[in-house]
């Protein structure tokens, strides 16, 4: 087990390395990327990378505070369901109006992996082979689709 500072201290260790690993990587538009910190430029949608002690996952995340928008978004993205497992090479799991750690509403498309430990140094190749490829095809459908999304 590890204190809080220390966990803190080797989640921190992780996302430097992946974000160092990507840095060379740019974006379906030939830009420069933070992928950690993905910006879609759409207001309540983001694309998010978590991992911890024992899973690793990667989703959209559908944020609105409006129940009725957080399902109209939810439901946009469905009209590109095909698209979005297509550019992704599998299909993902979606759930509507679920709970965050926090309790706030959301909506997710998503898919994780398990068991994989951020902790575990050995599993840092693993996620990094779980979370590259998928959040660079998130990239290219978001490209592709943005527009739609956009108010």
């Amino acid at each position: 087990m590890y204190s809080k500072d220390q966990a803190s201290q080797l989640k921190q260790a992780f996302w430097t390395a992946f974000g160092q690993y990507m840095g060379p990587v740019l974006s379906a538009e030939g830009l420069r990327t933070n992928w950690i910190n993905y910006k879609t430029g759409v207001k309540h949608i983001f694309f998010r990378m978590q991992a911890d002690n024992k899973t690793a996952s990667i989703a959209i995340e559908i944020a609105h505070p409006d129940p009725e928008l957080q399902q109209l978004y939810f439901e946009q993205f469905e009209t590109f369901k095909t698209m979005l497992h297509s550019a992704l090479s599998e299909e993902w799991q979606w759930n509507l109006h679920t709970a965050d750690d926090y309790g706030k509403s959301i909506s997710r498309i998503y898919t994780e992996i398990s068991p994989v430990s951020i902790f575990q140094q050995q599993d840092w190749p693993i996620l990094i082979s779980f979370f590259k490829p998928r959040i660079i095809a998130l990239d290219e459908f978001w490209s592709d689709v943005k527009v739609a999304f956009e108010v």
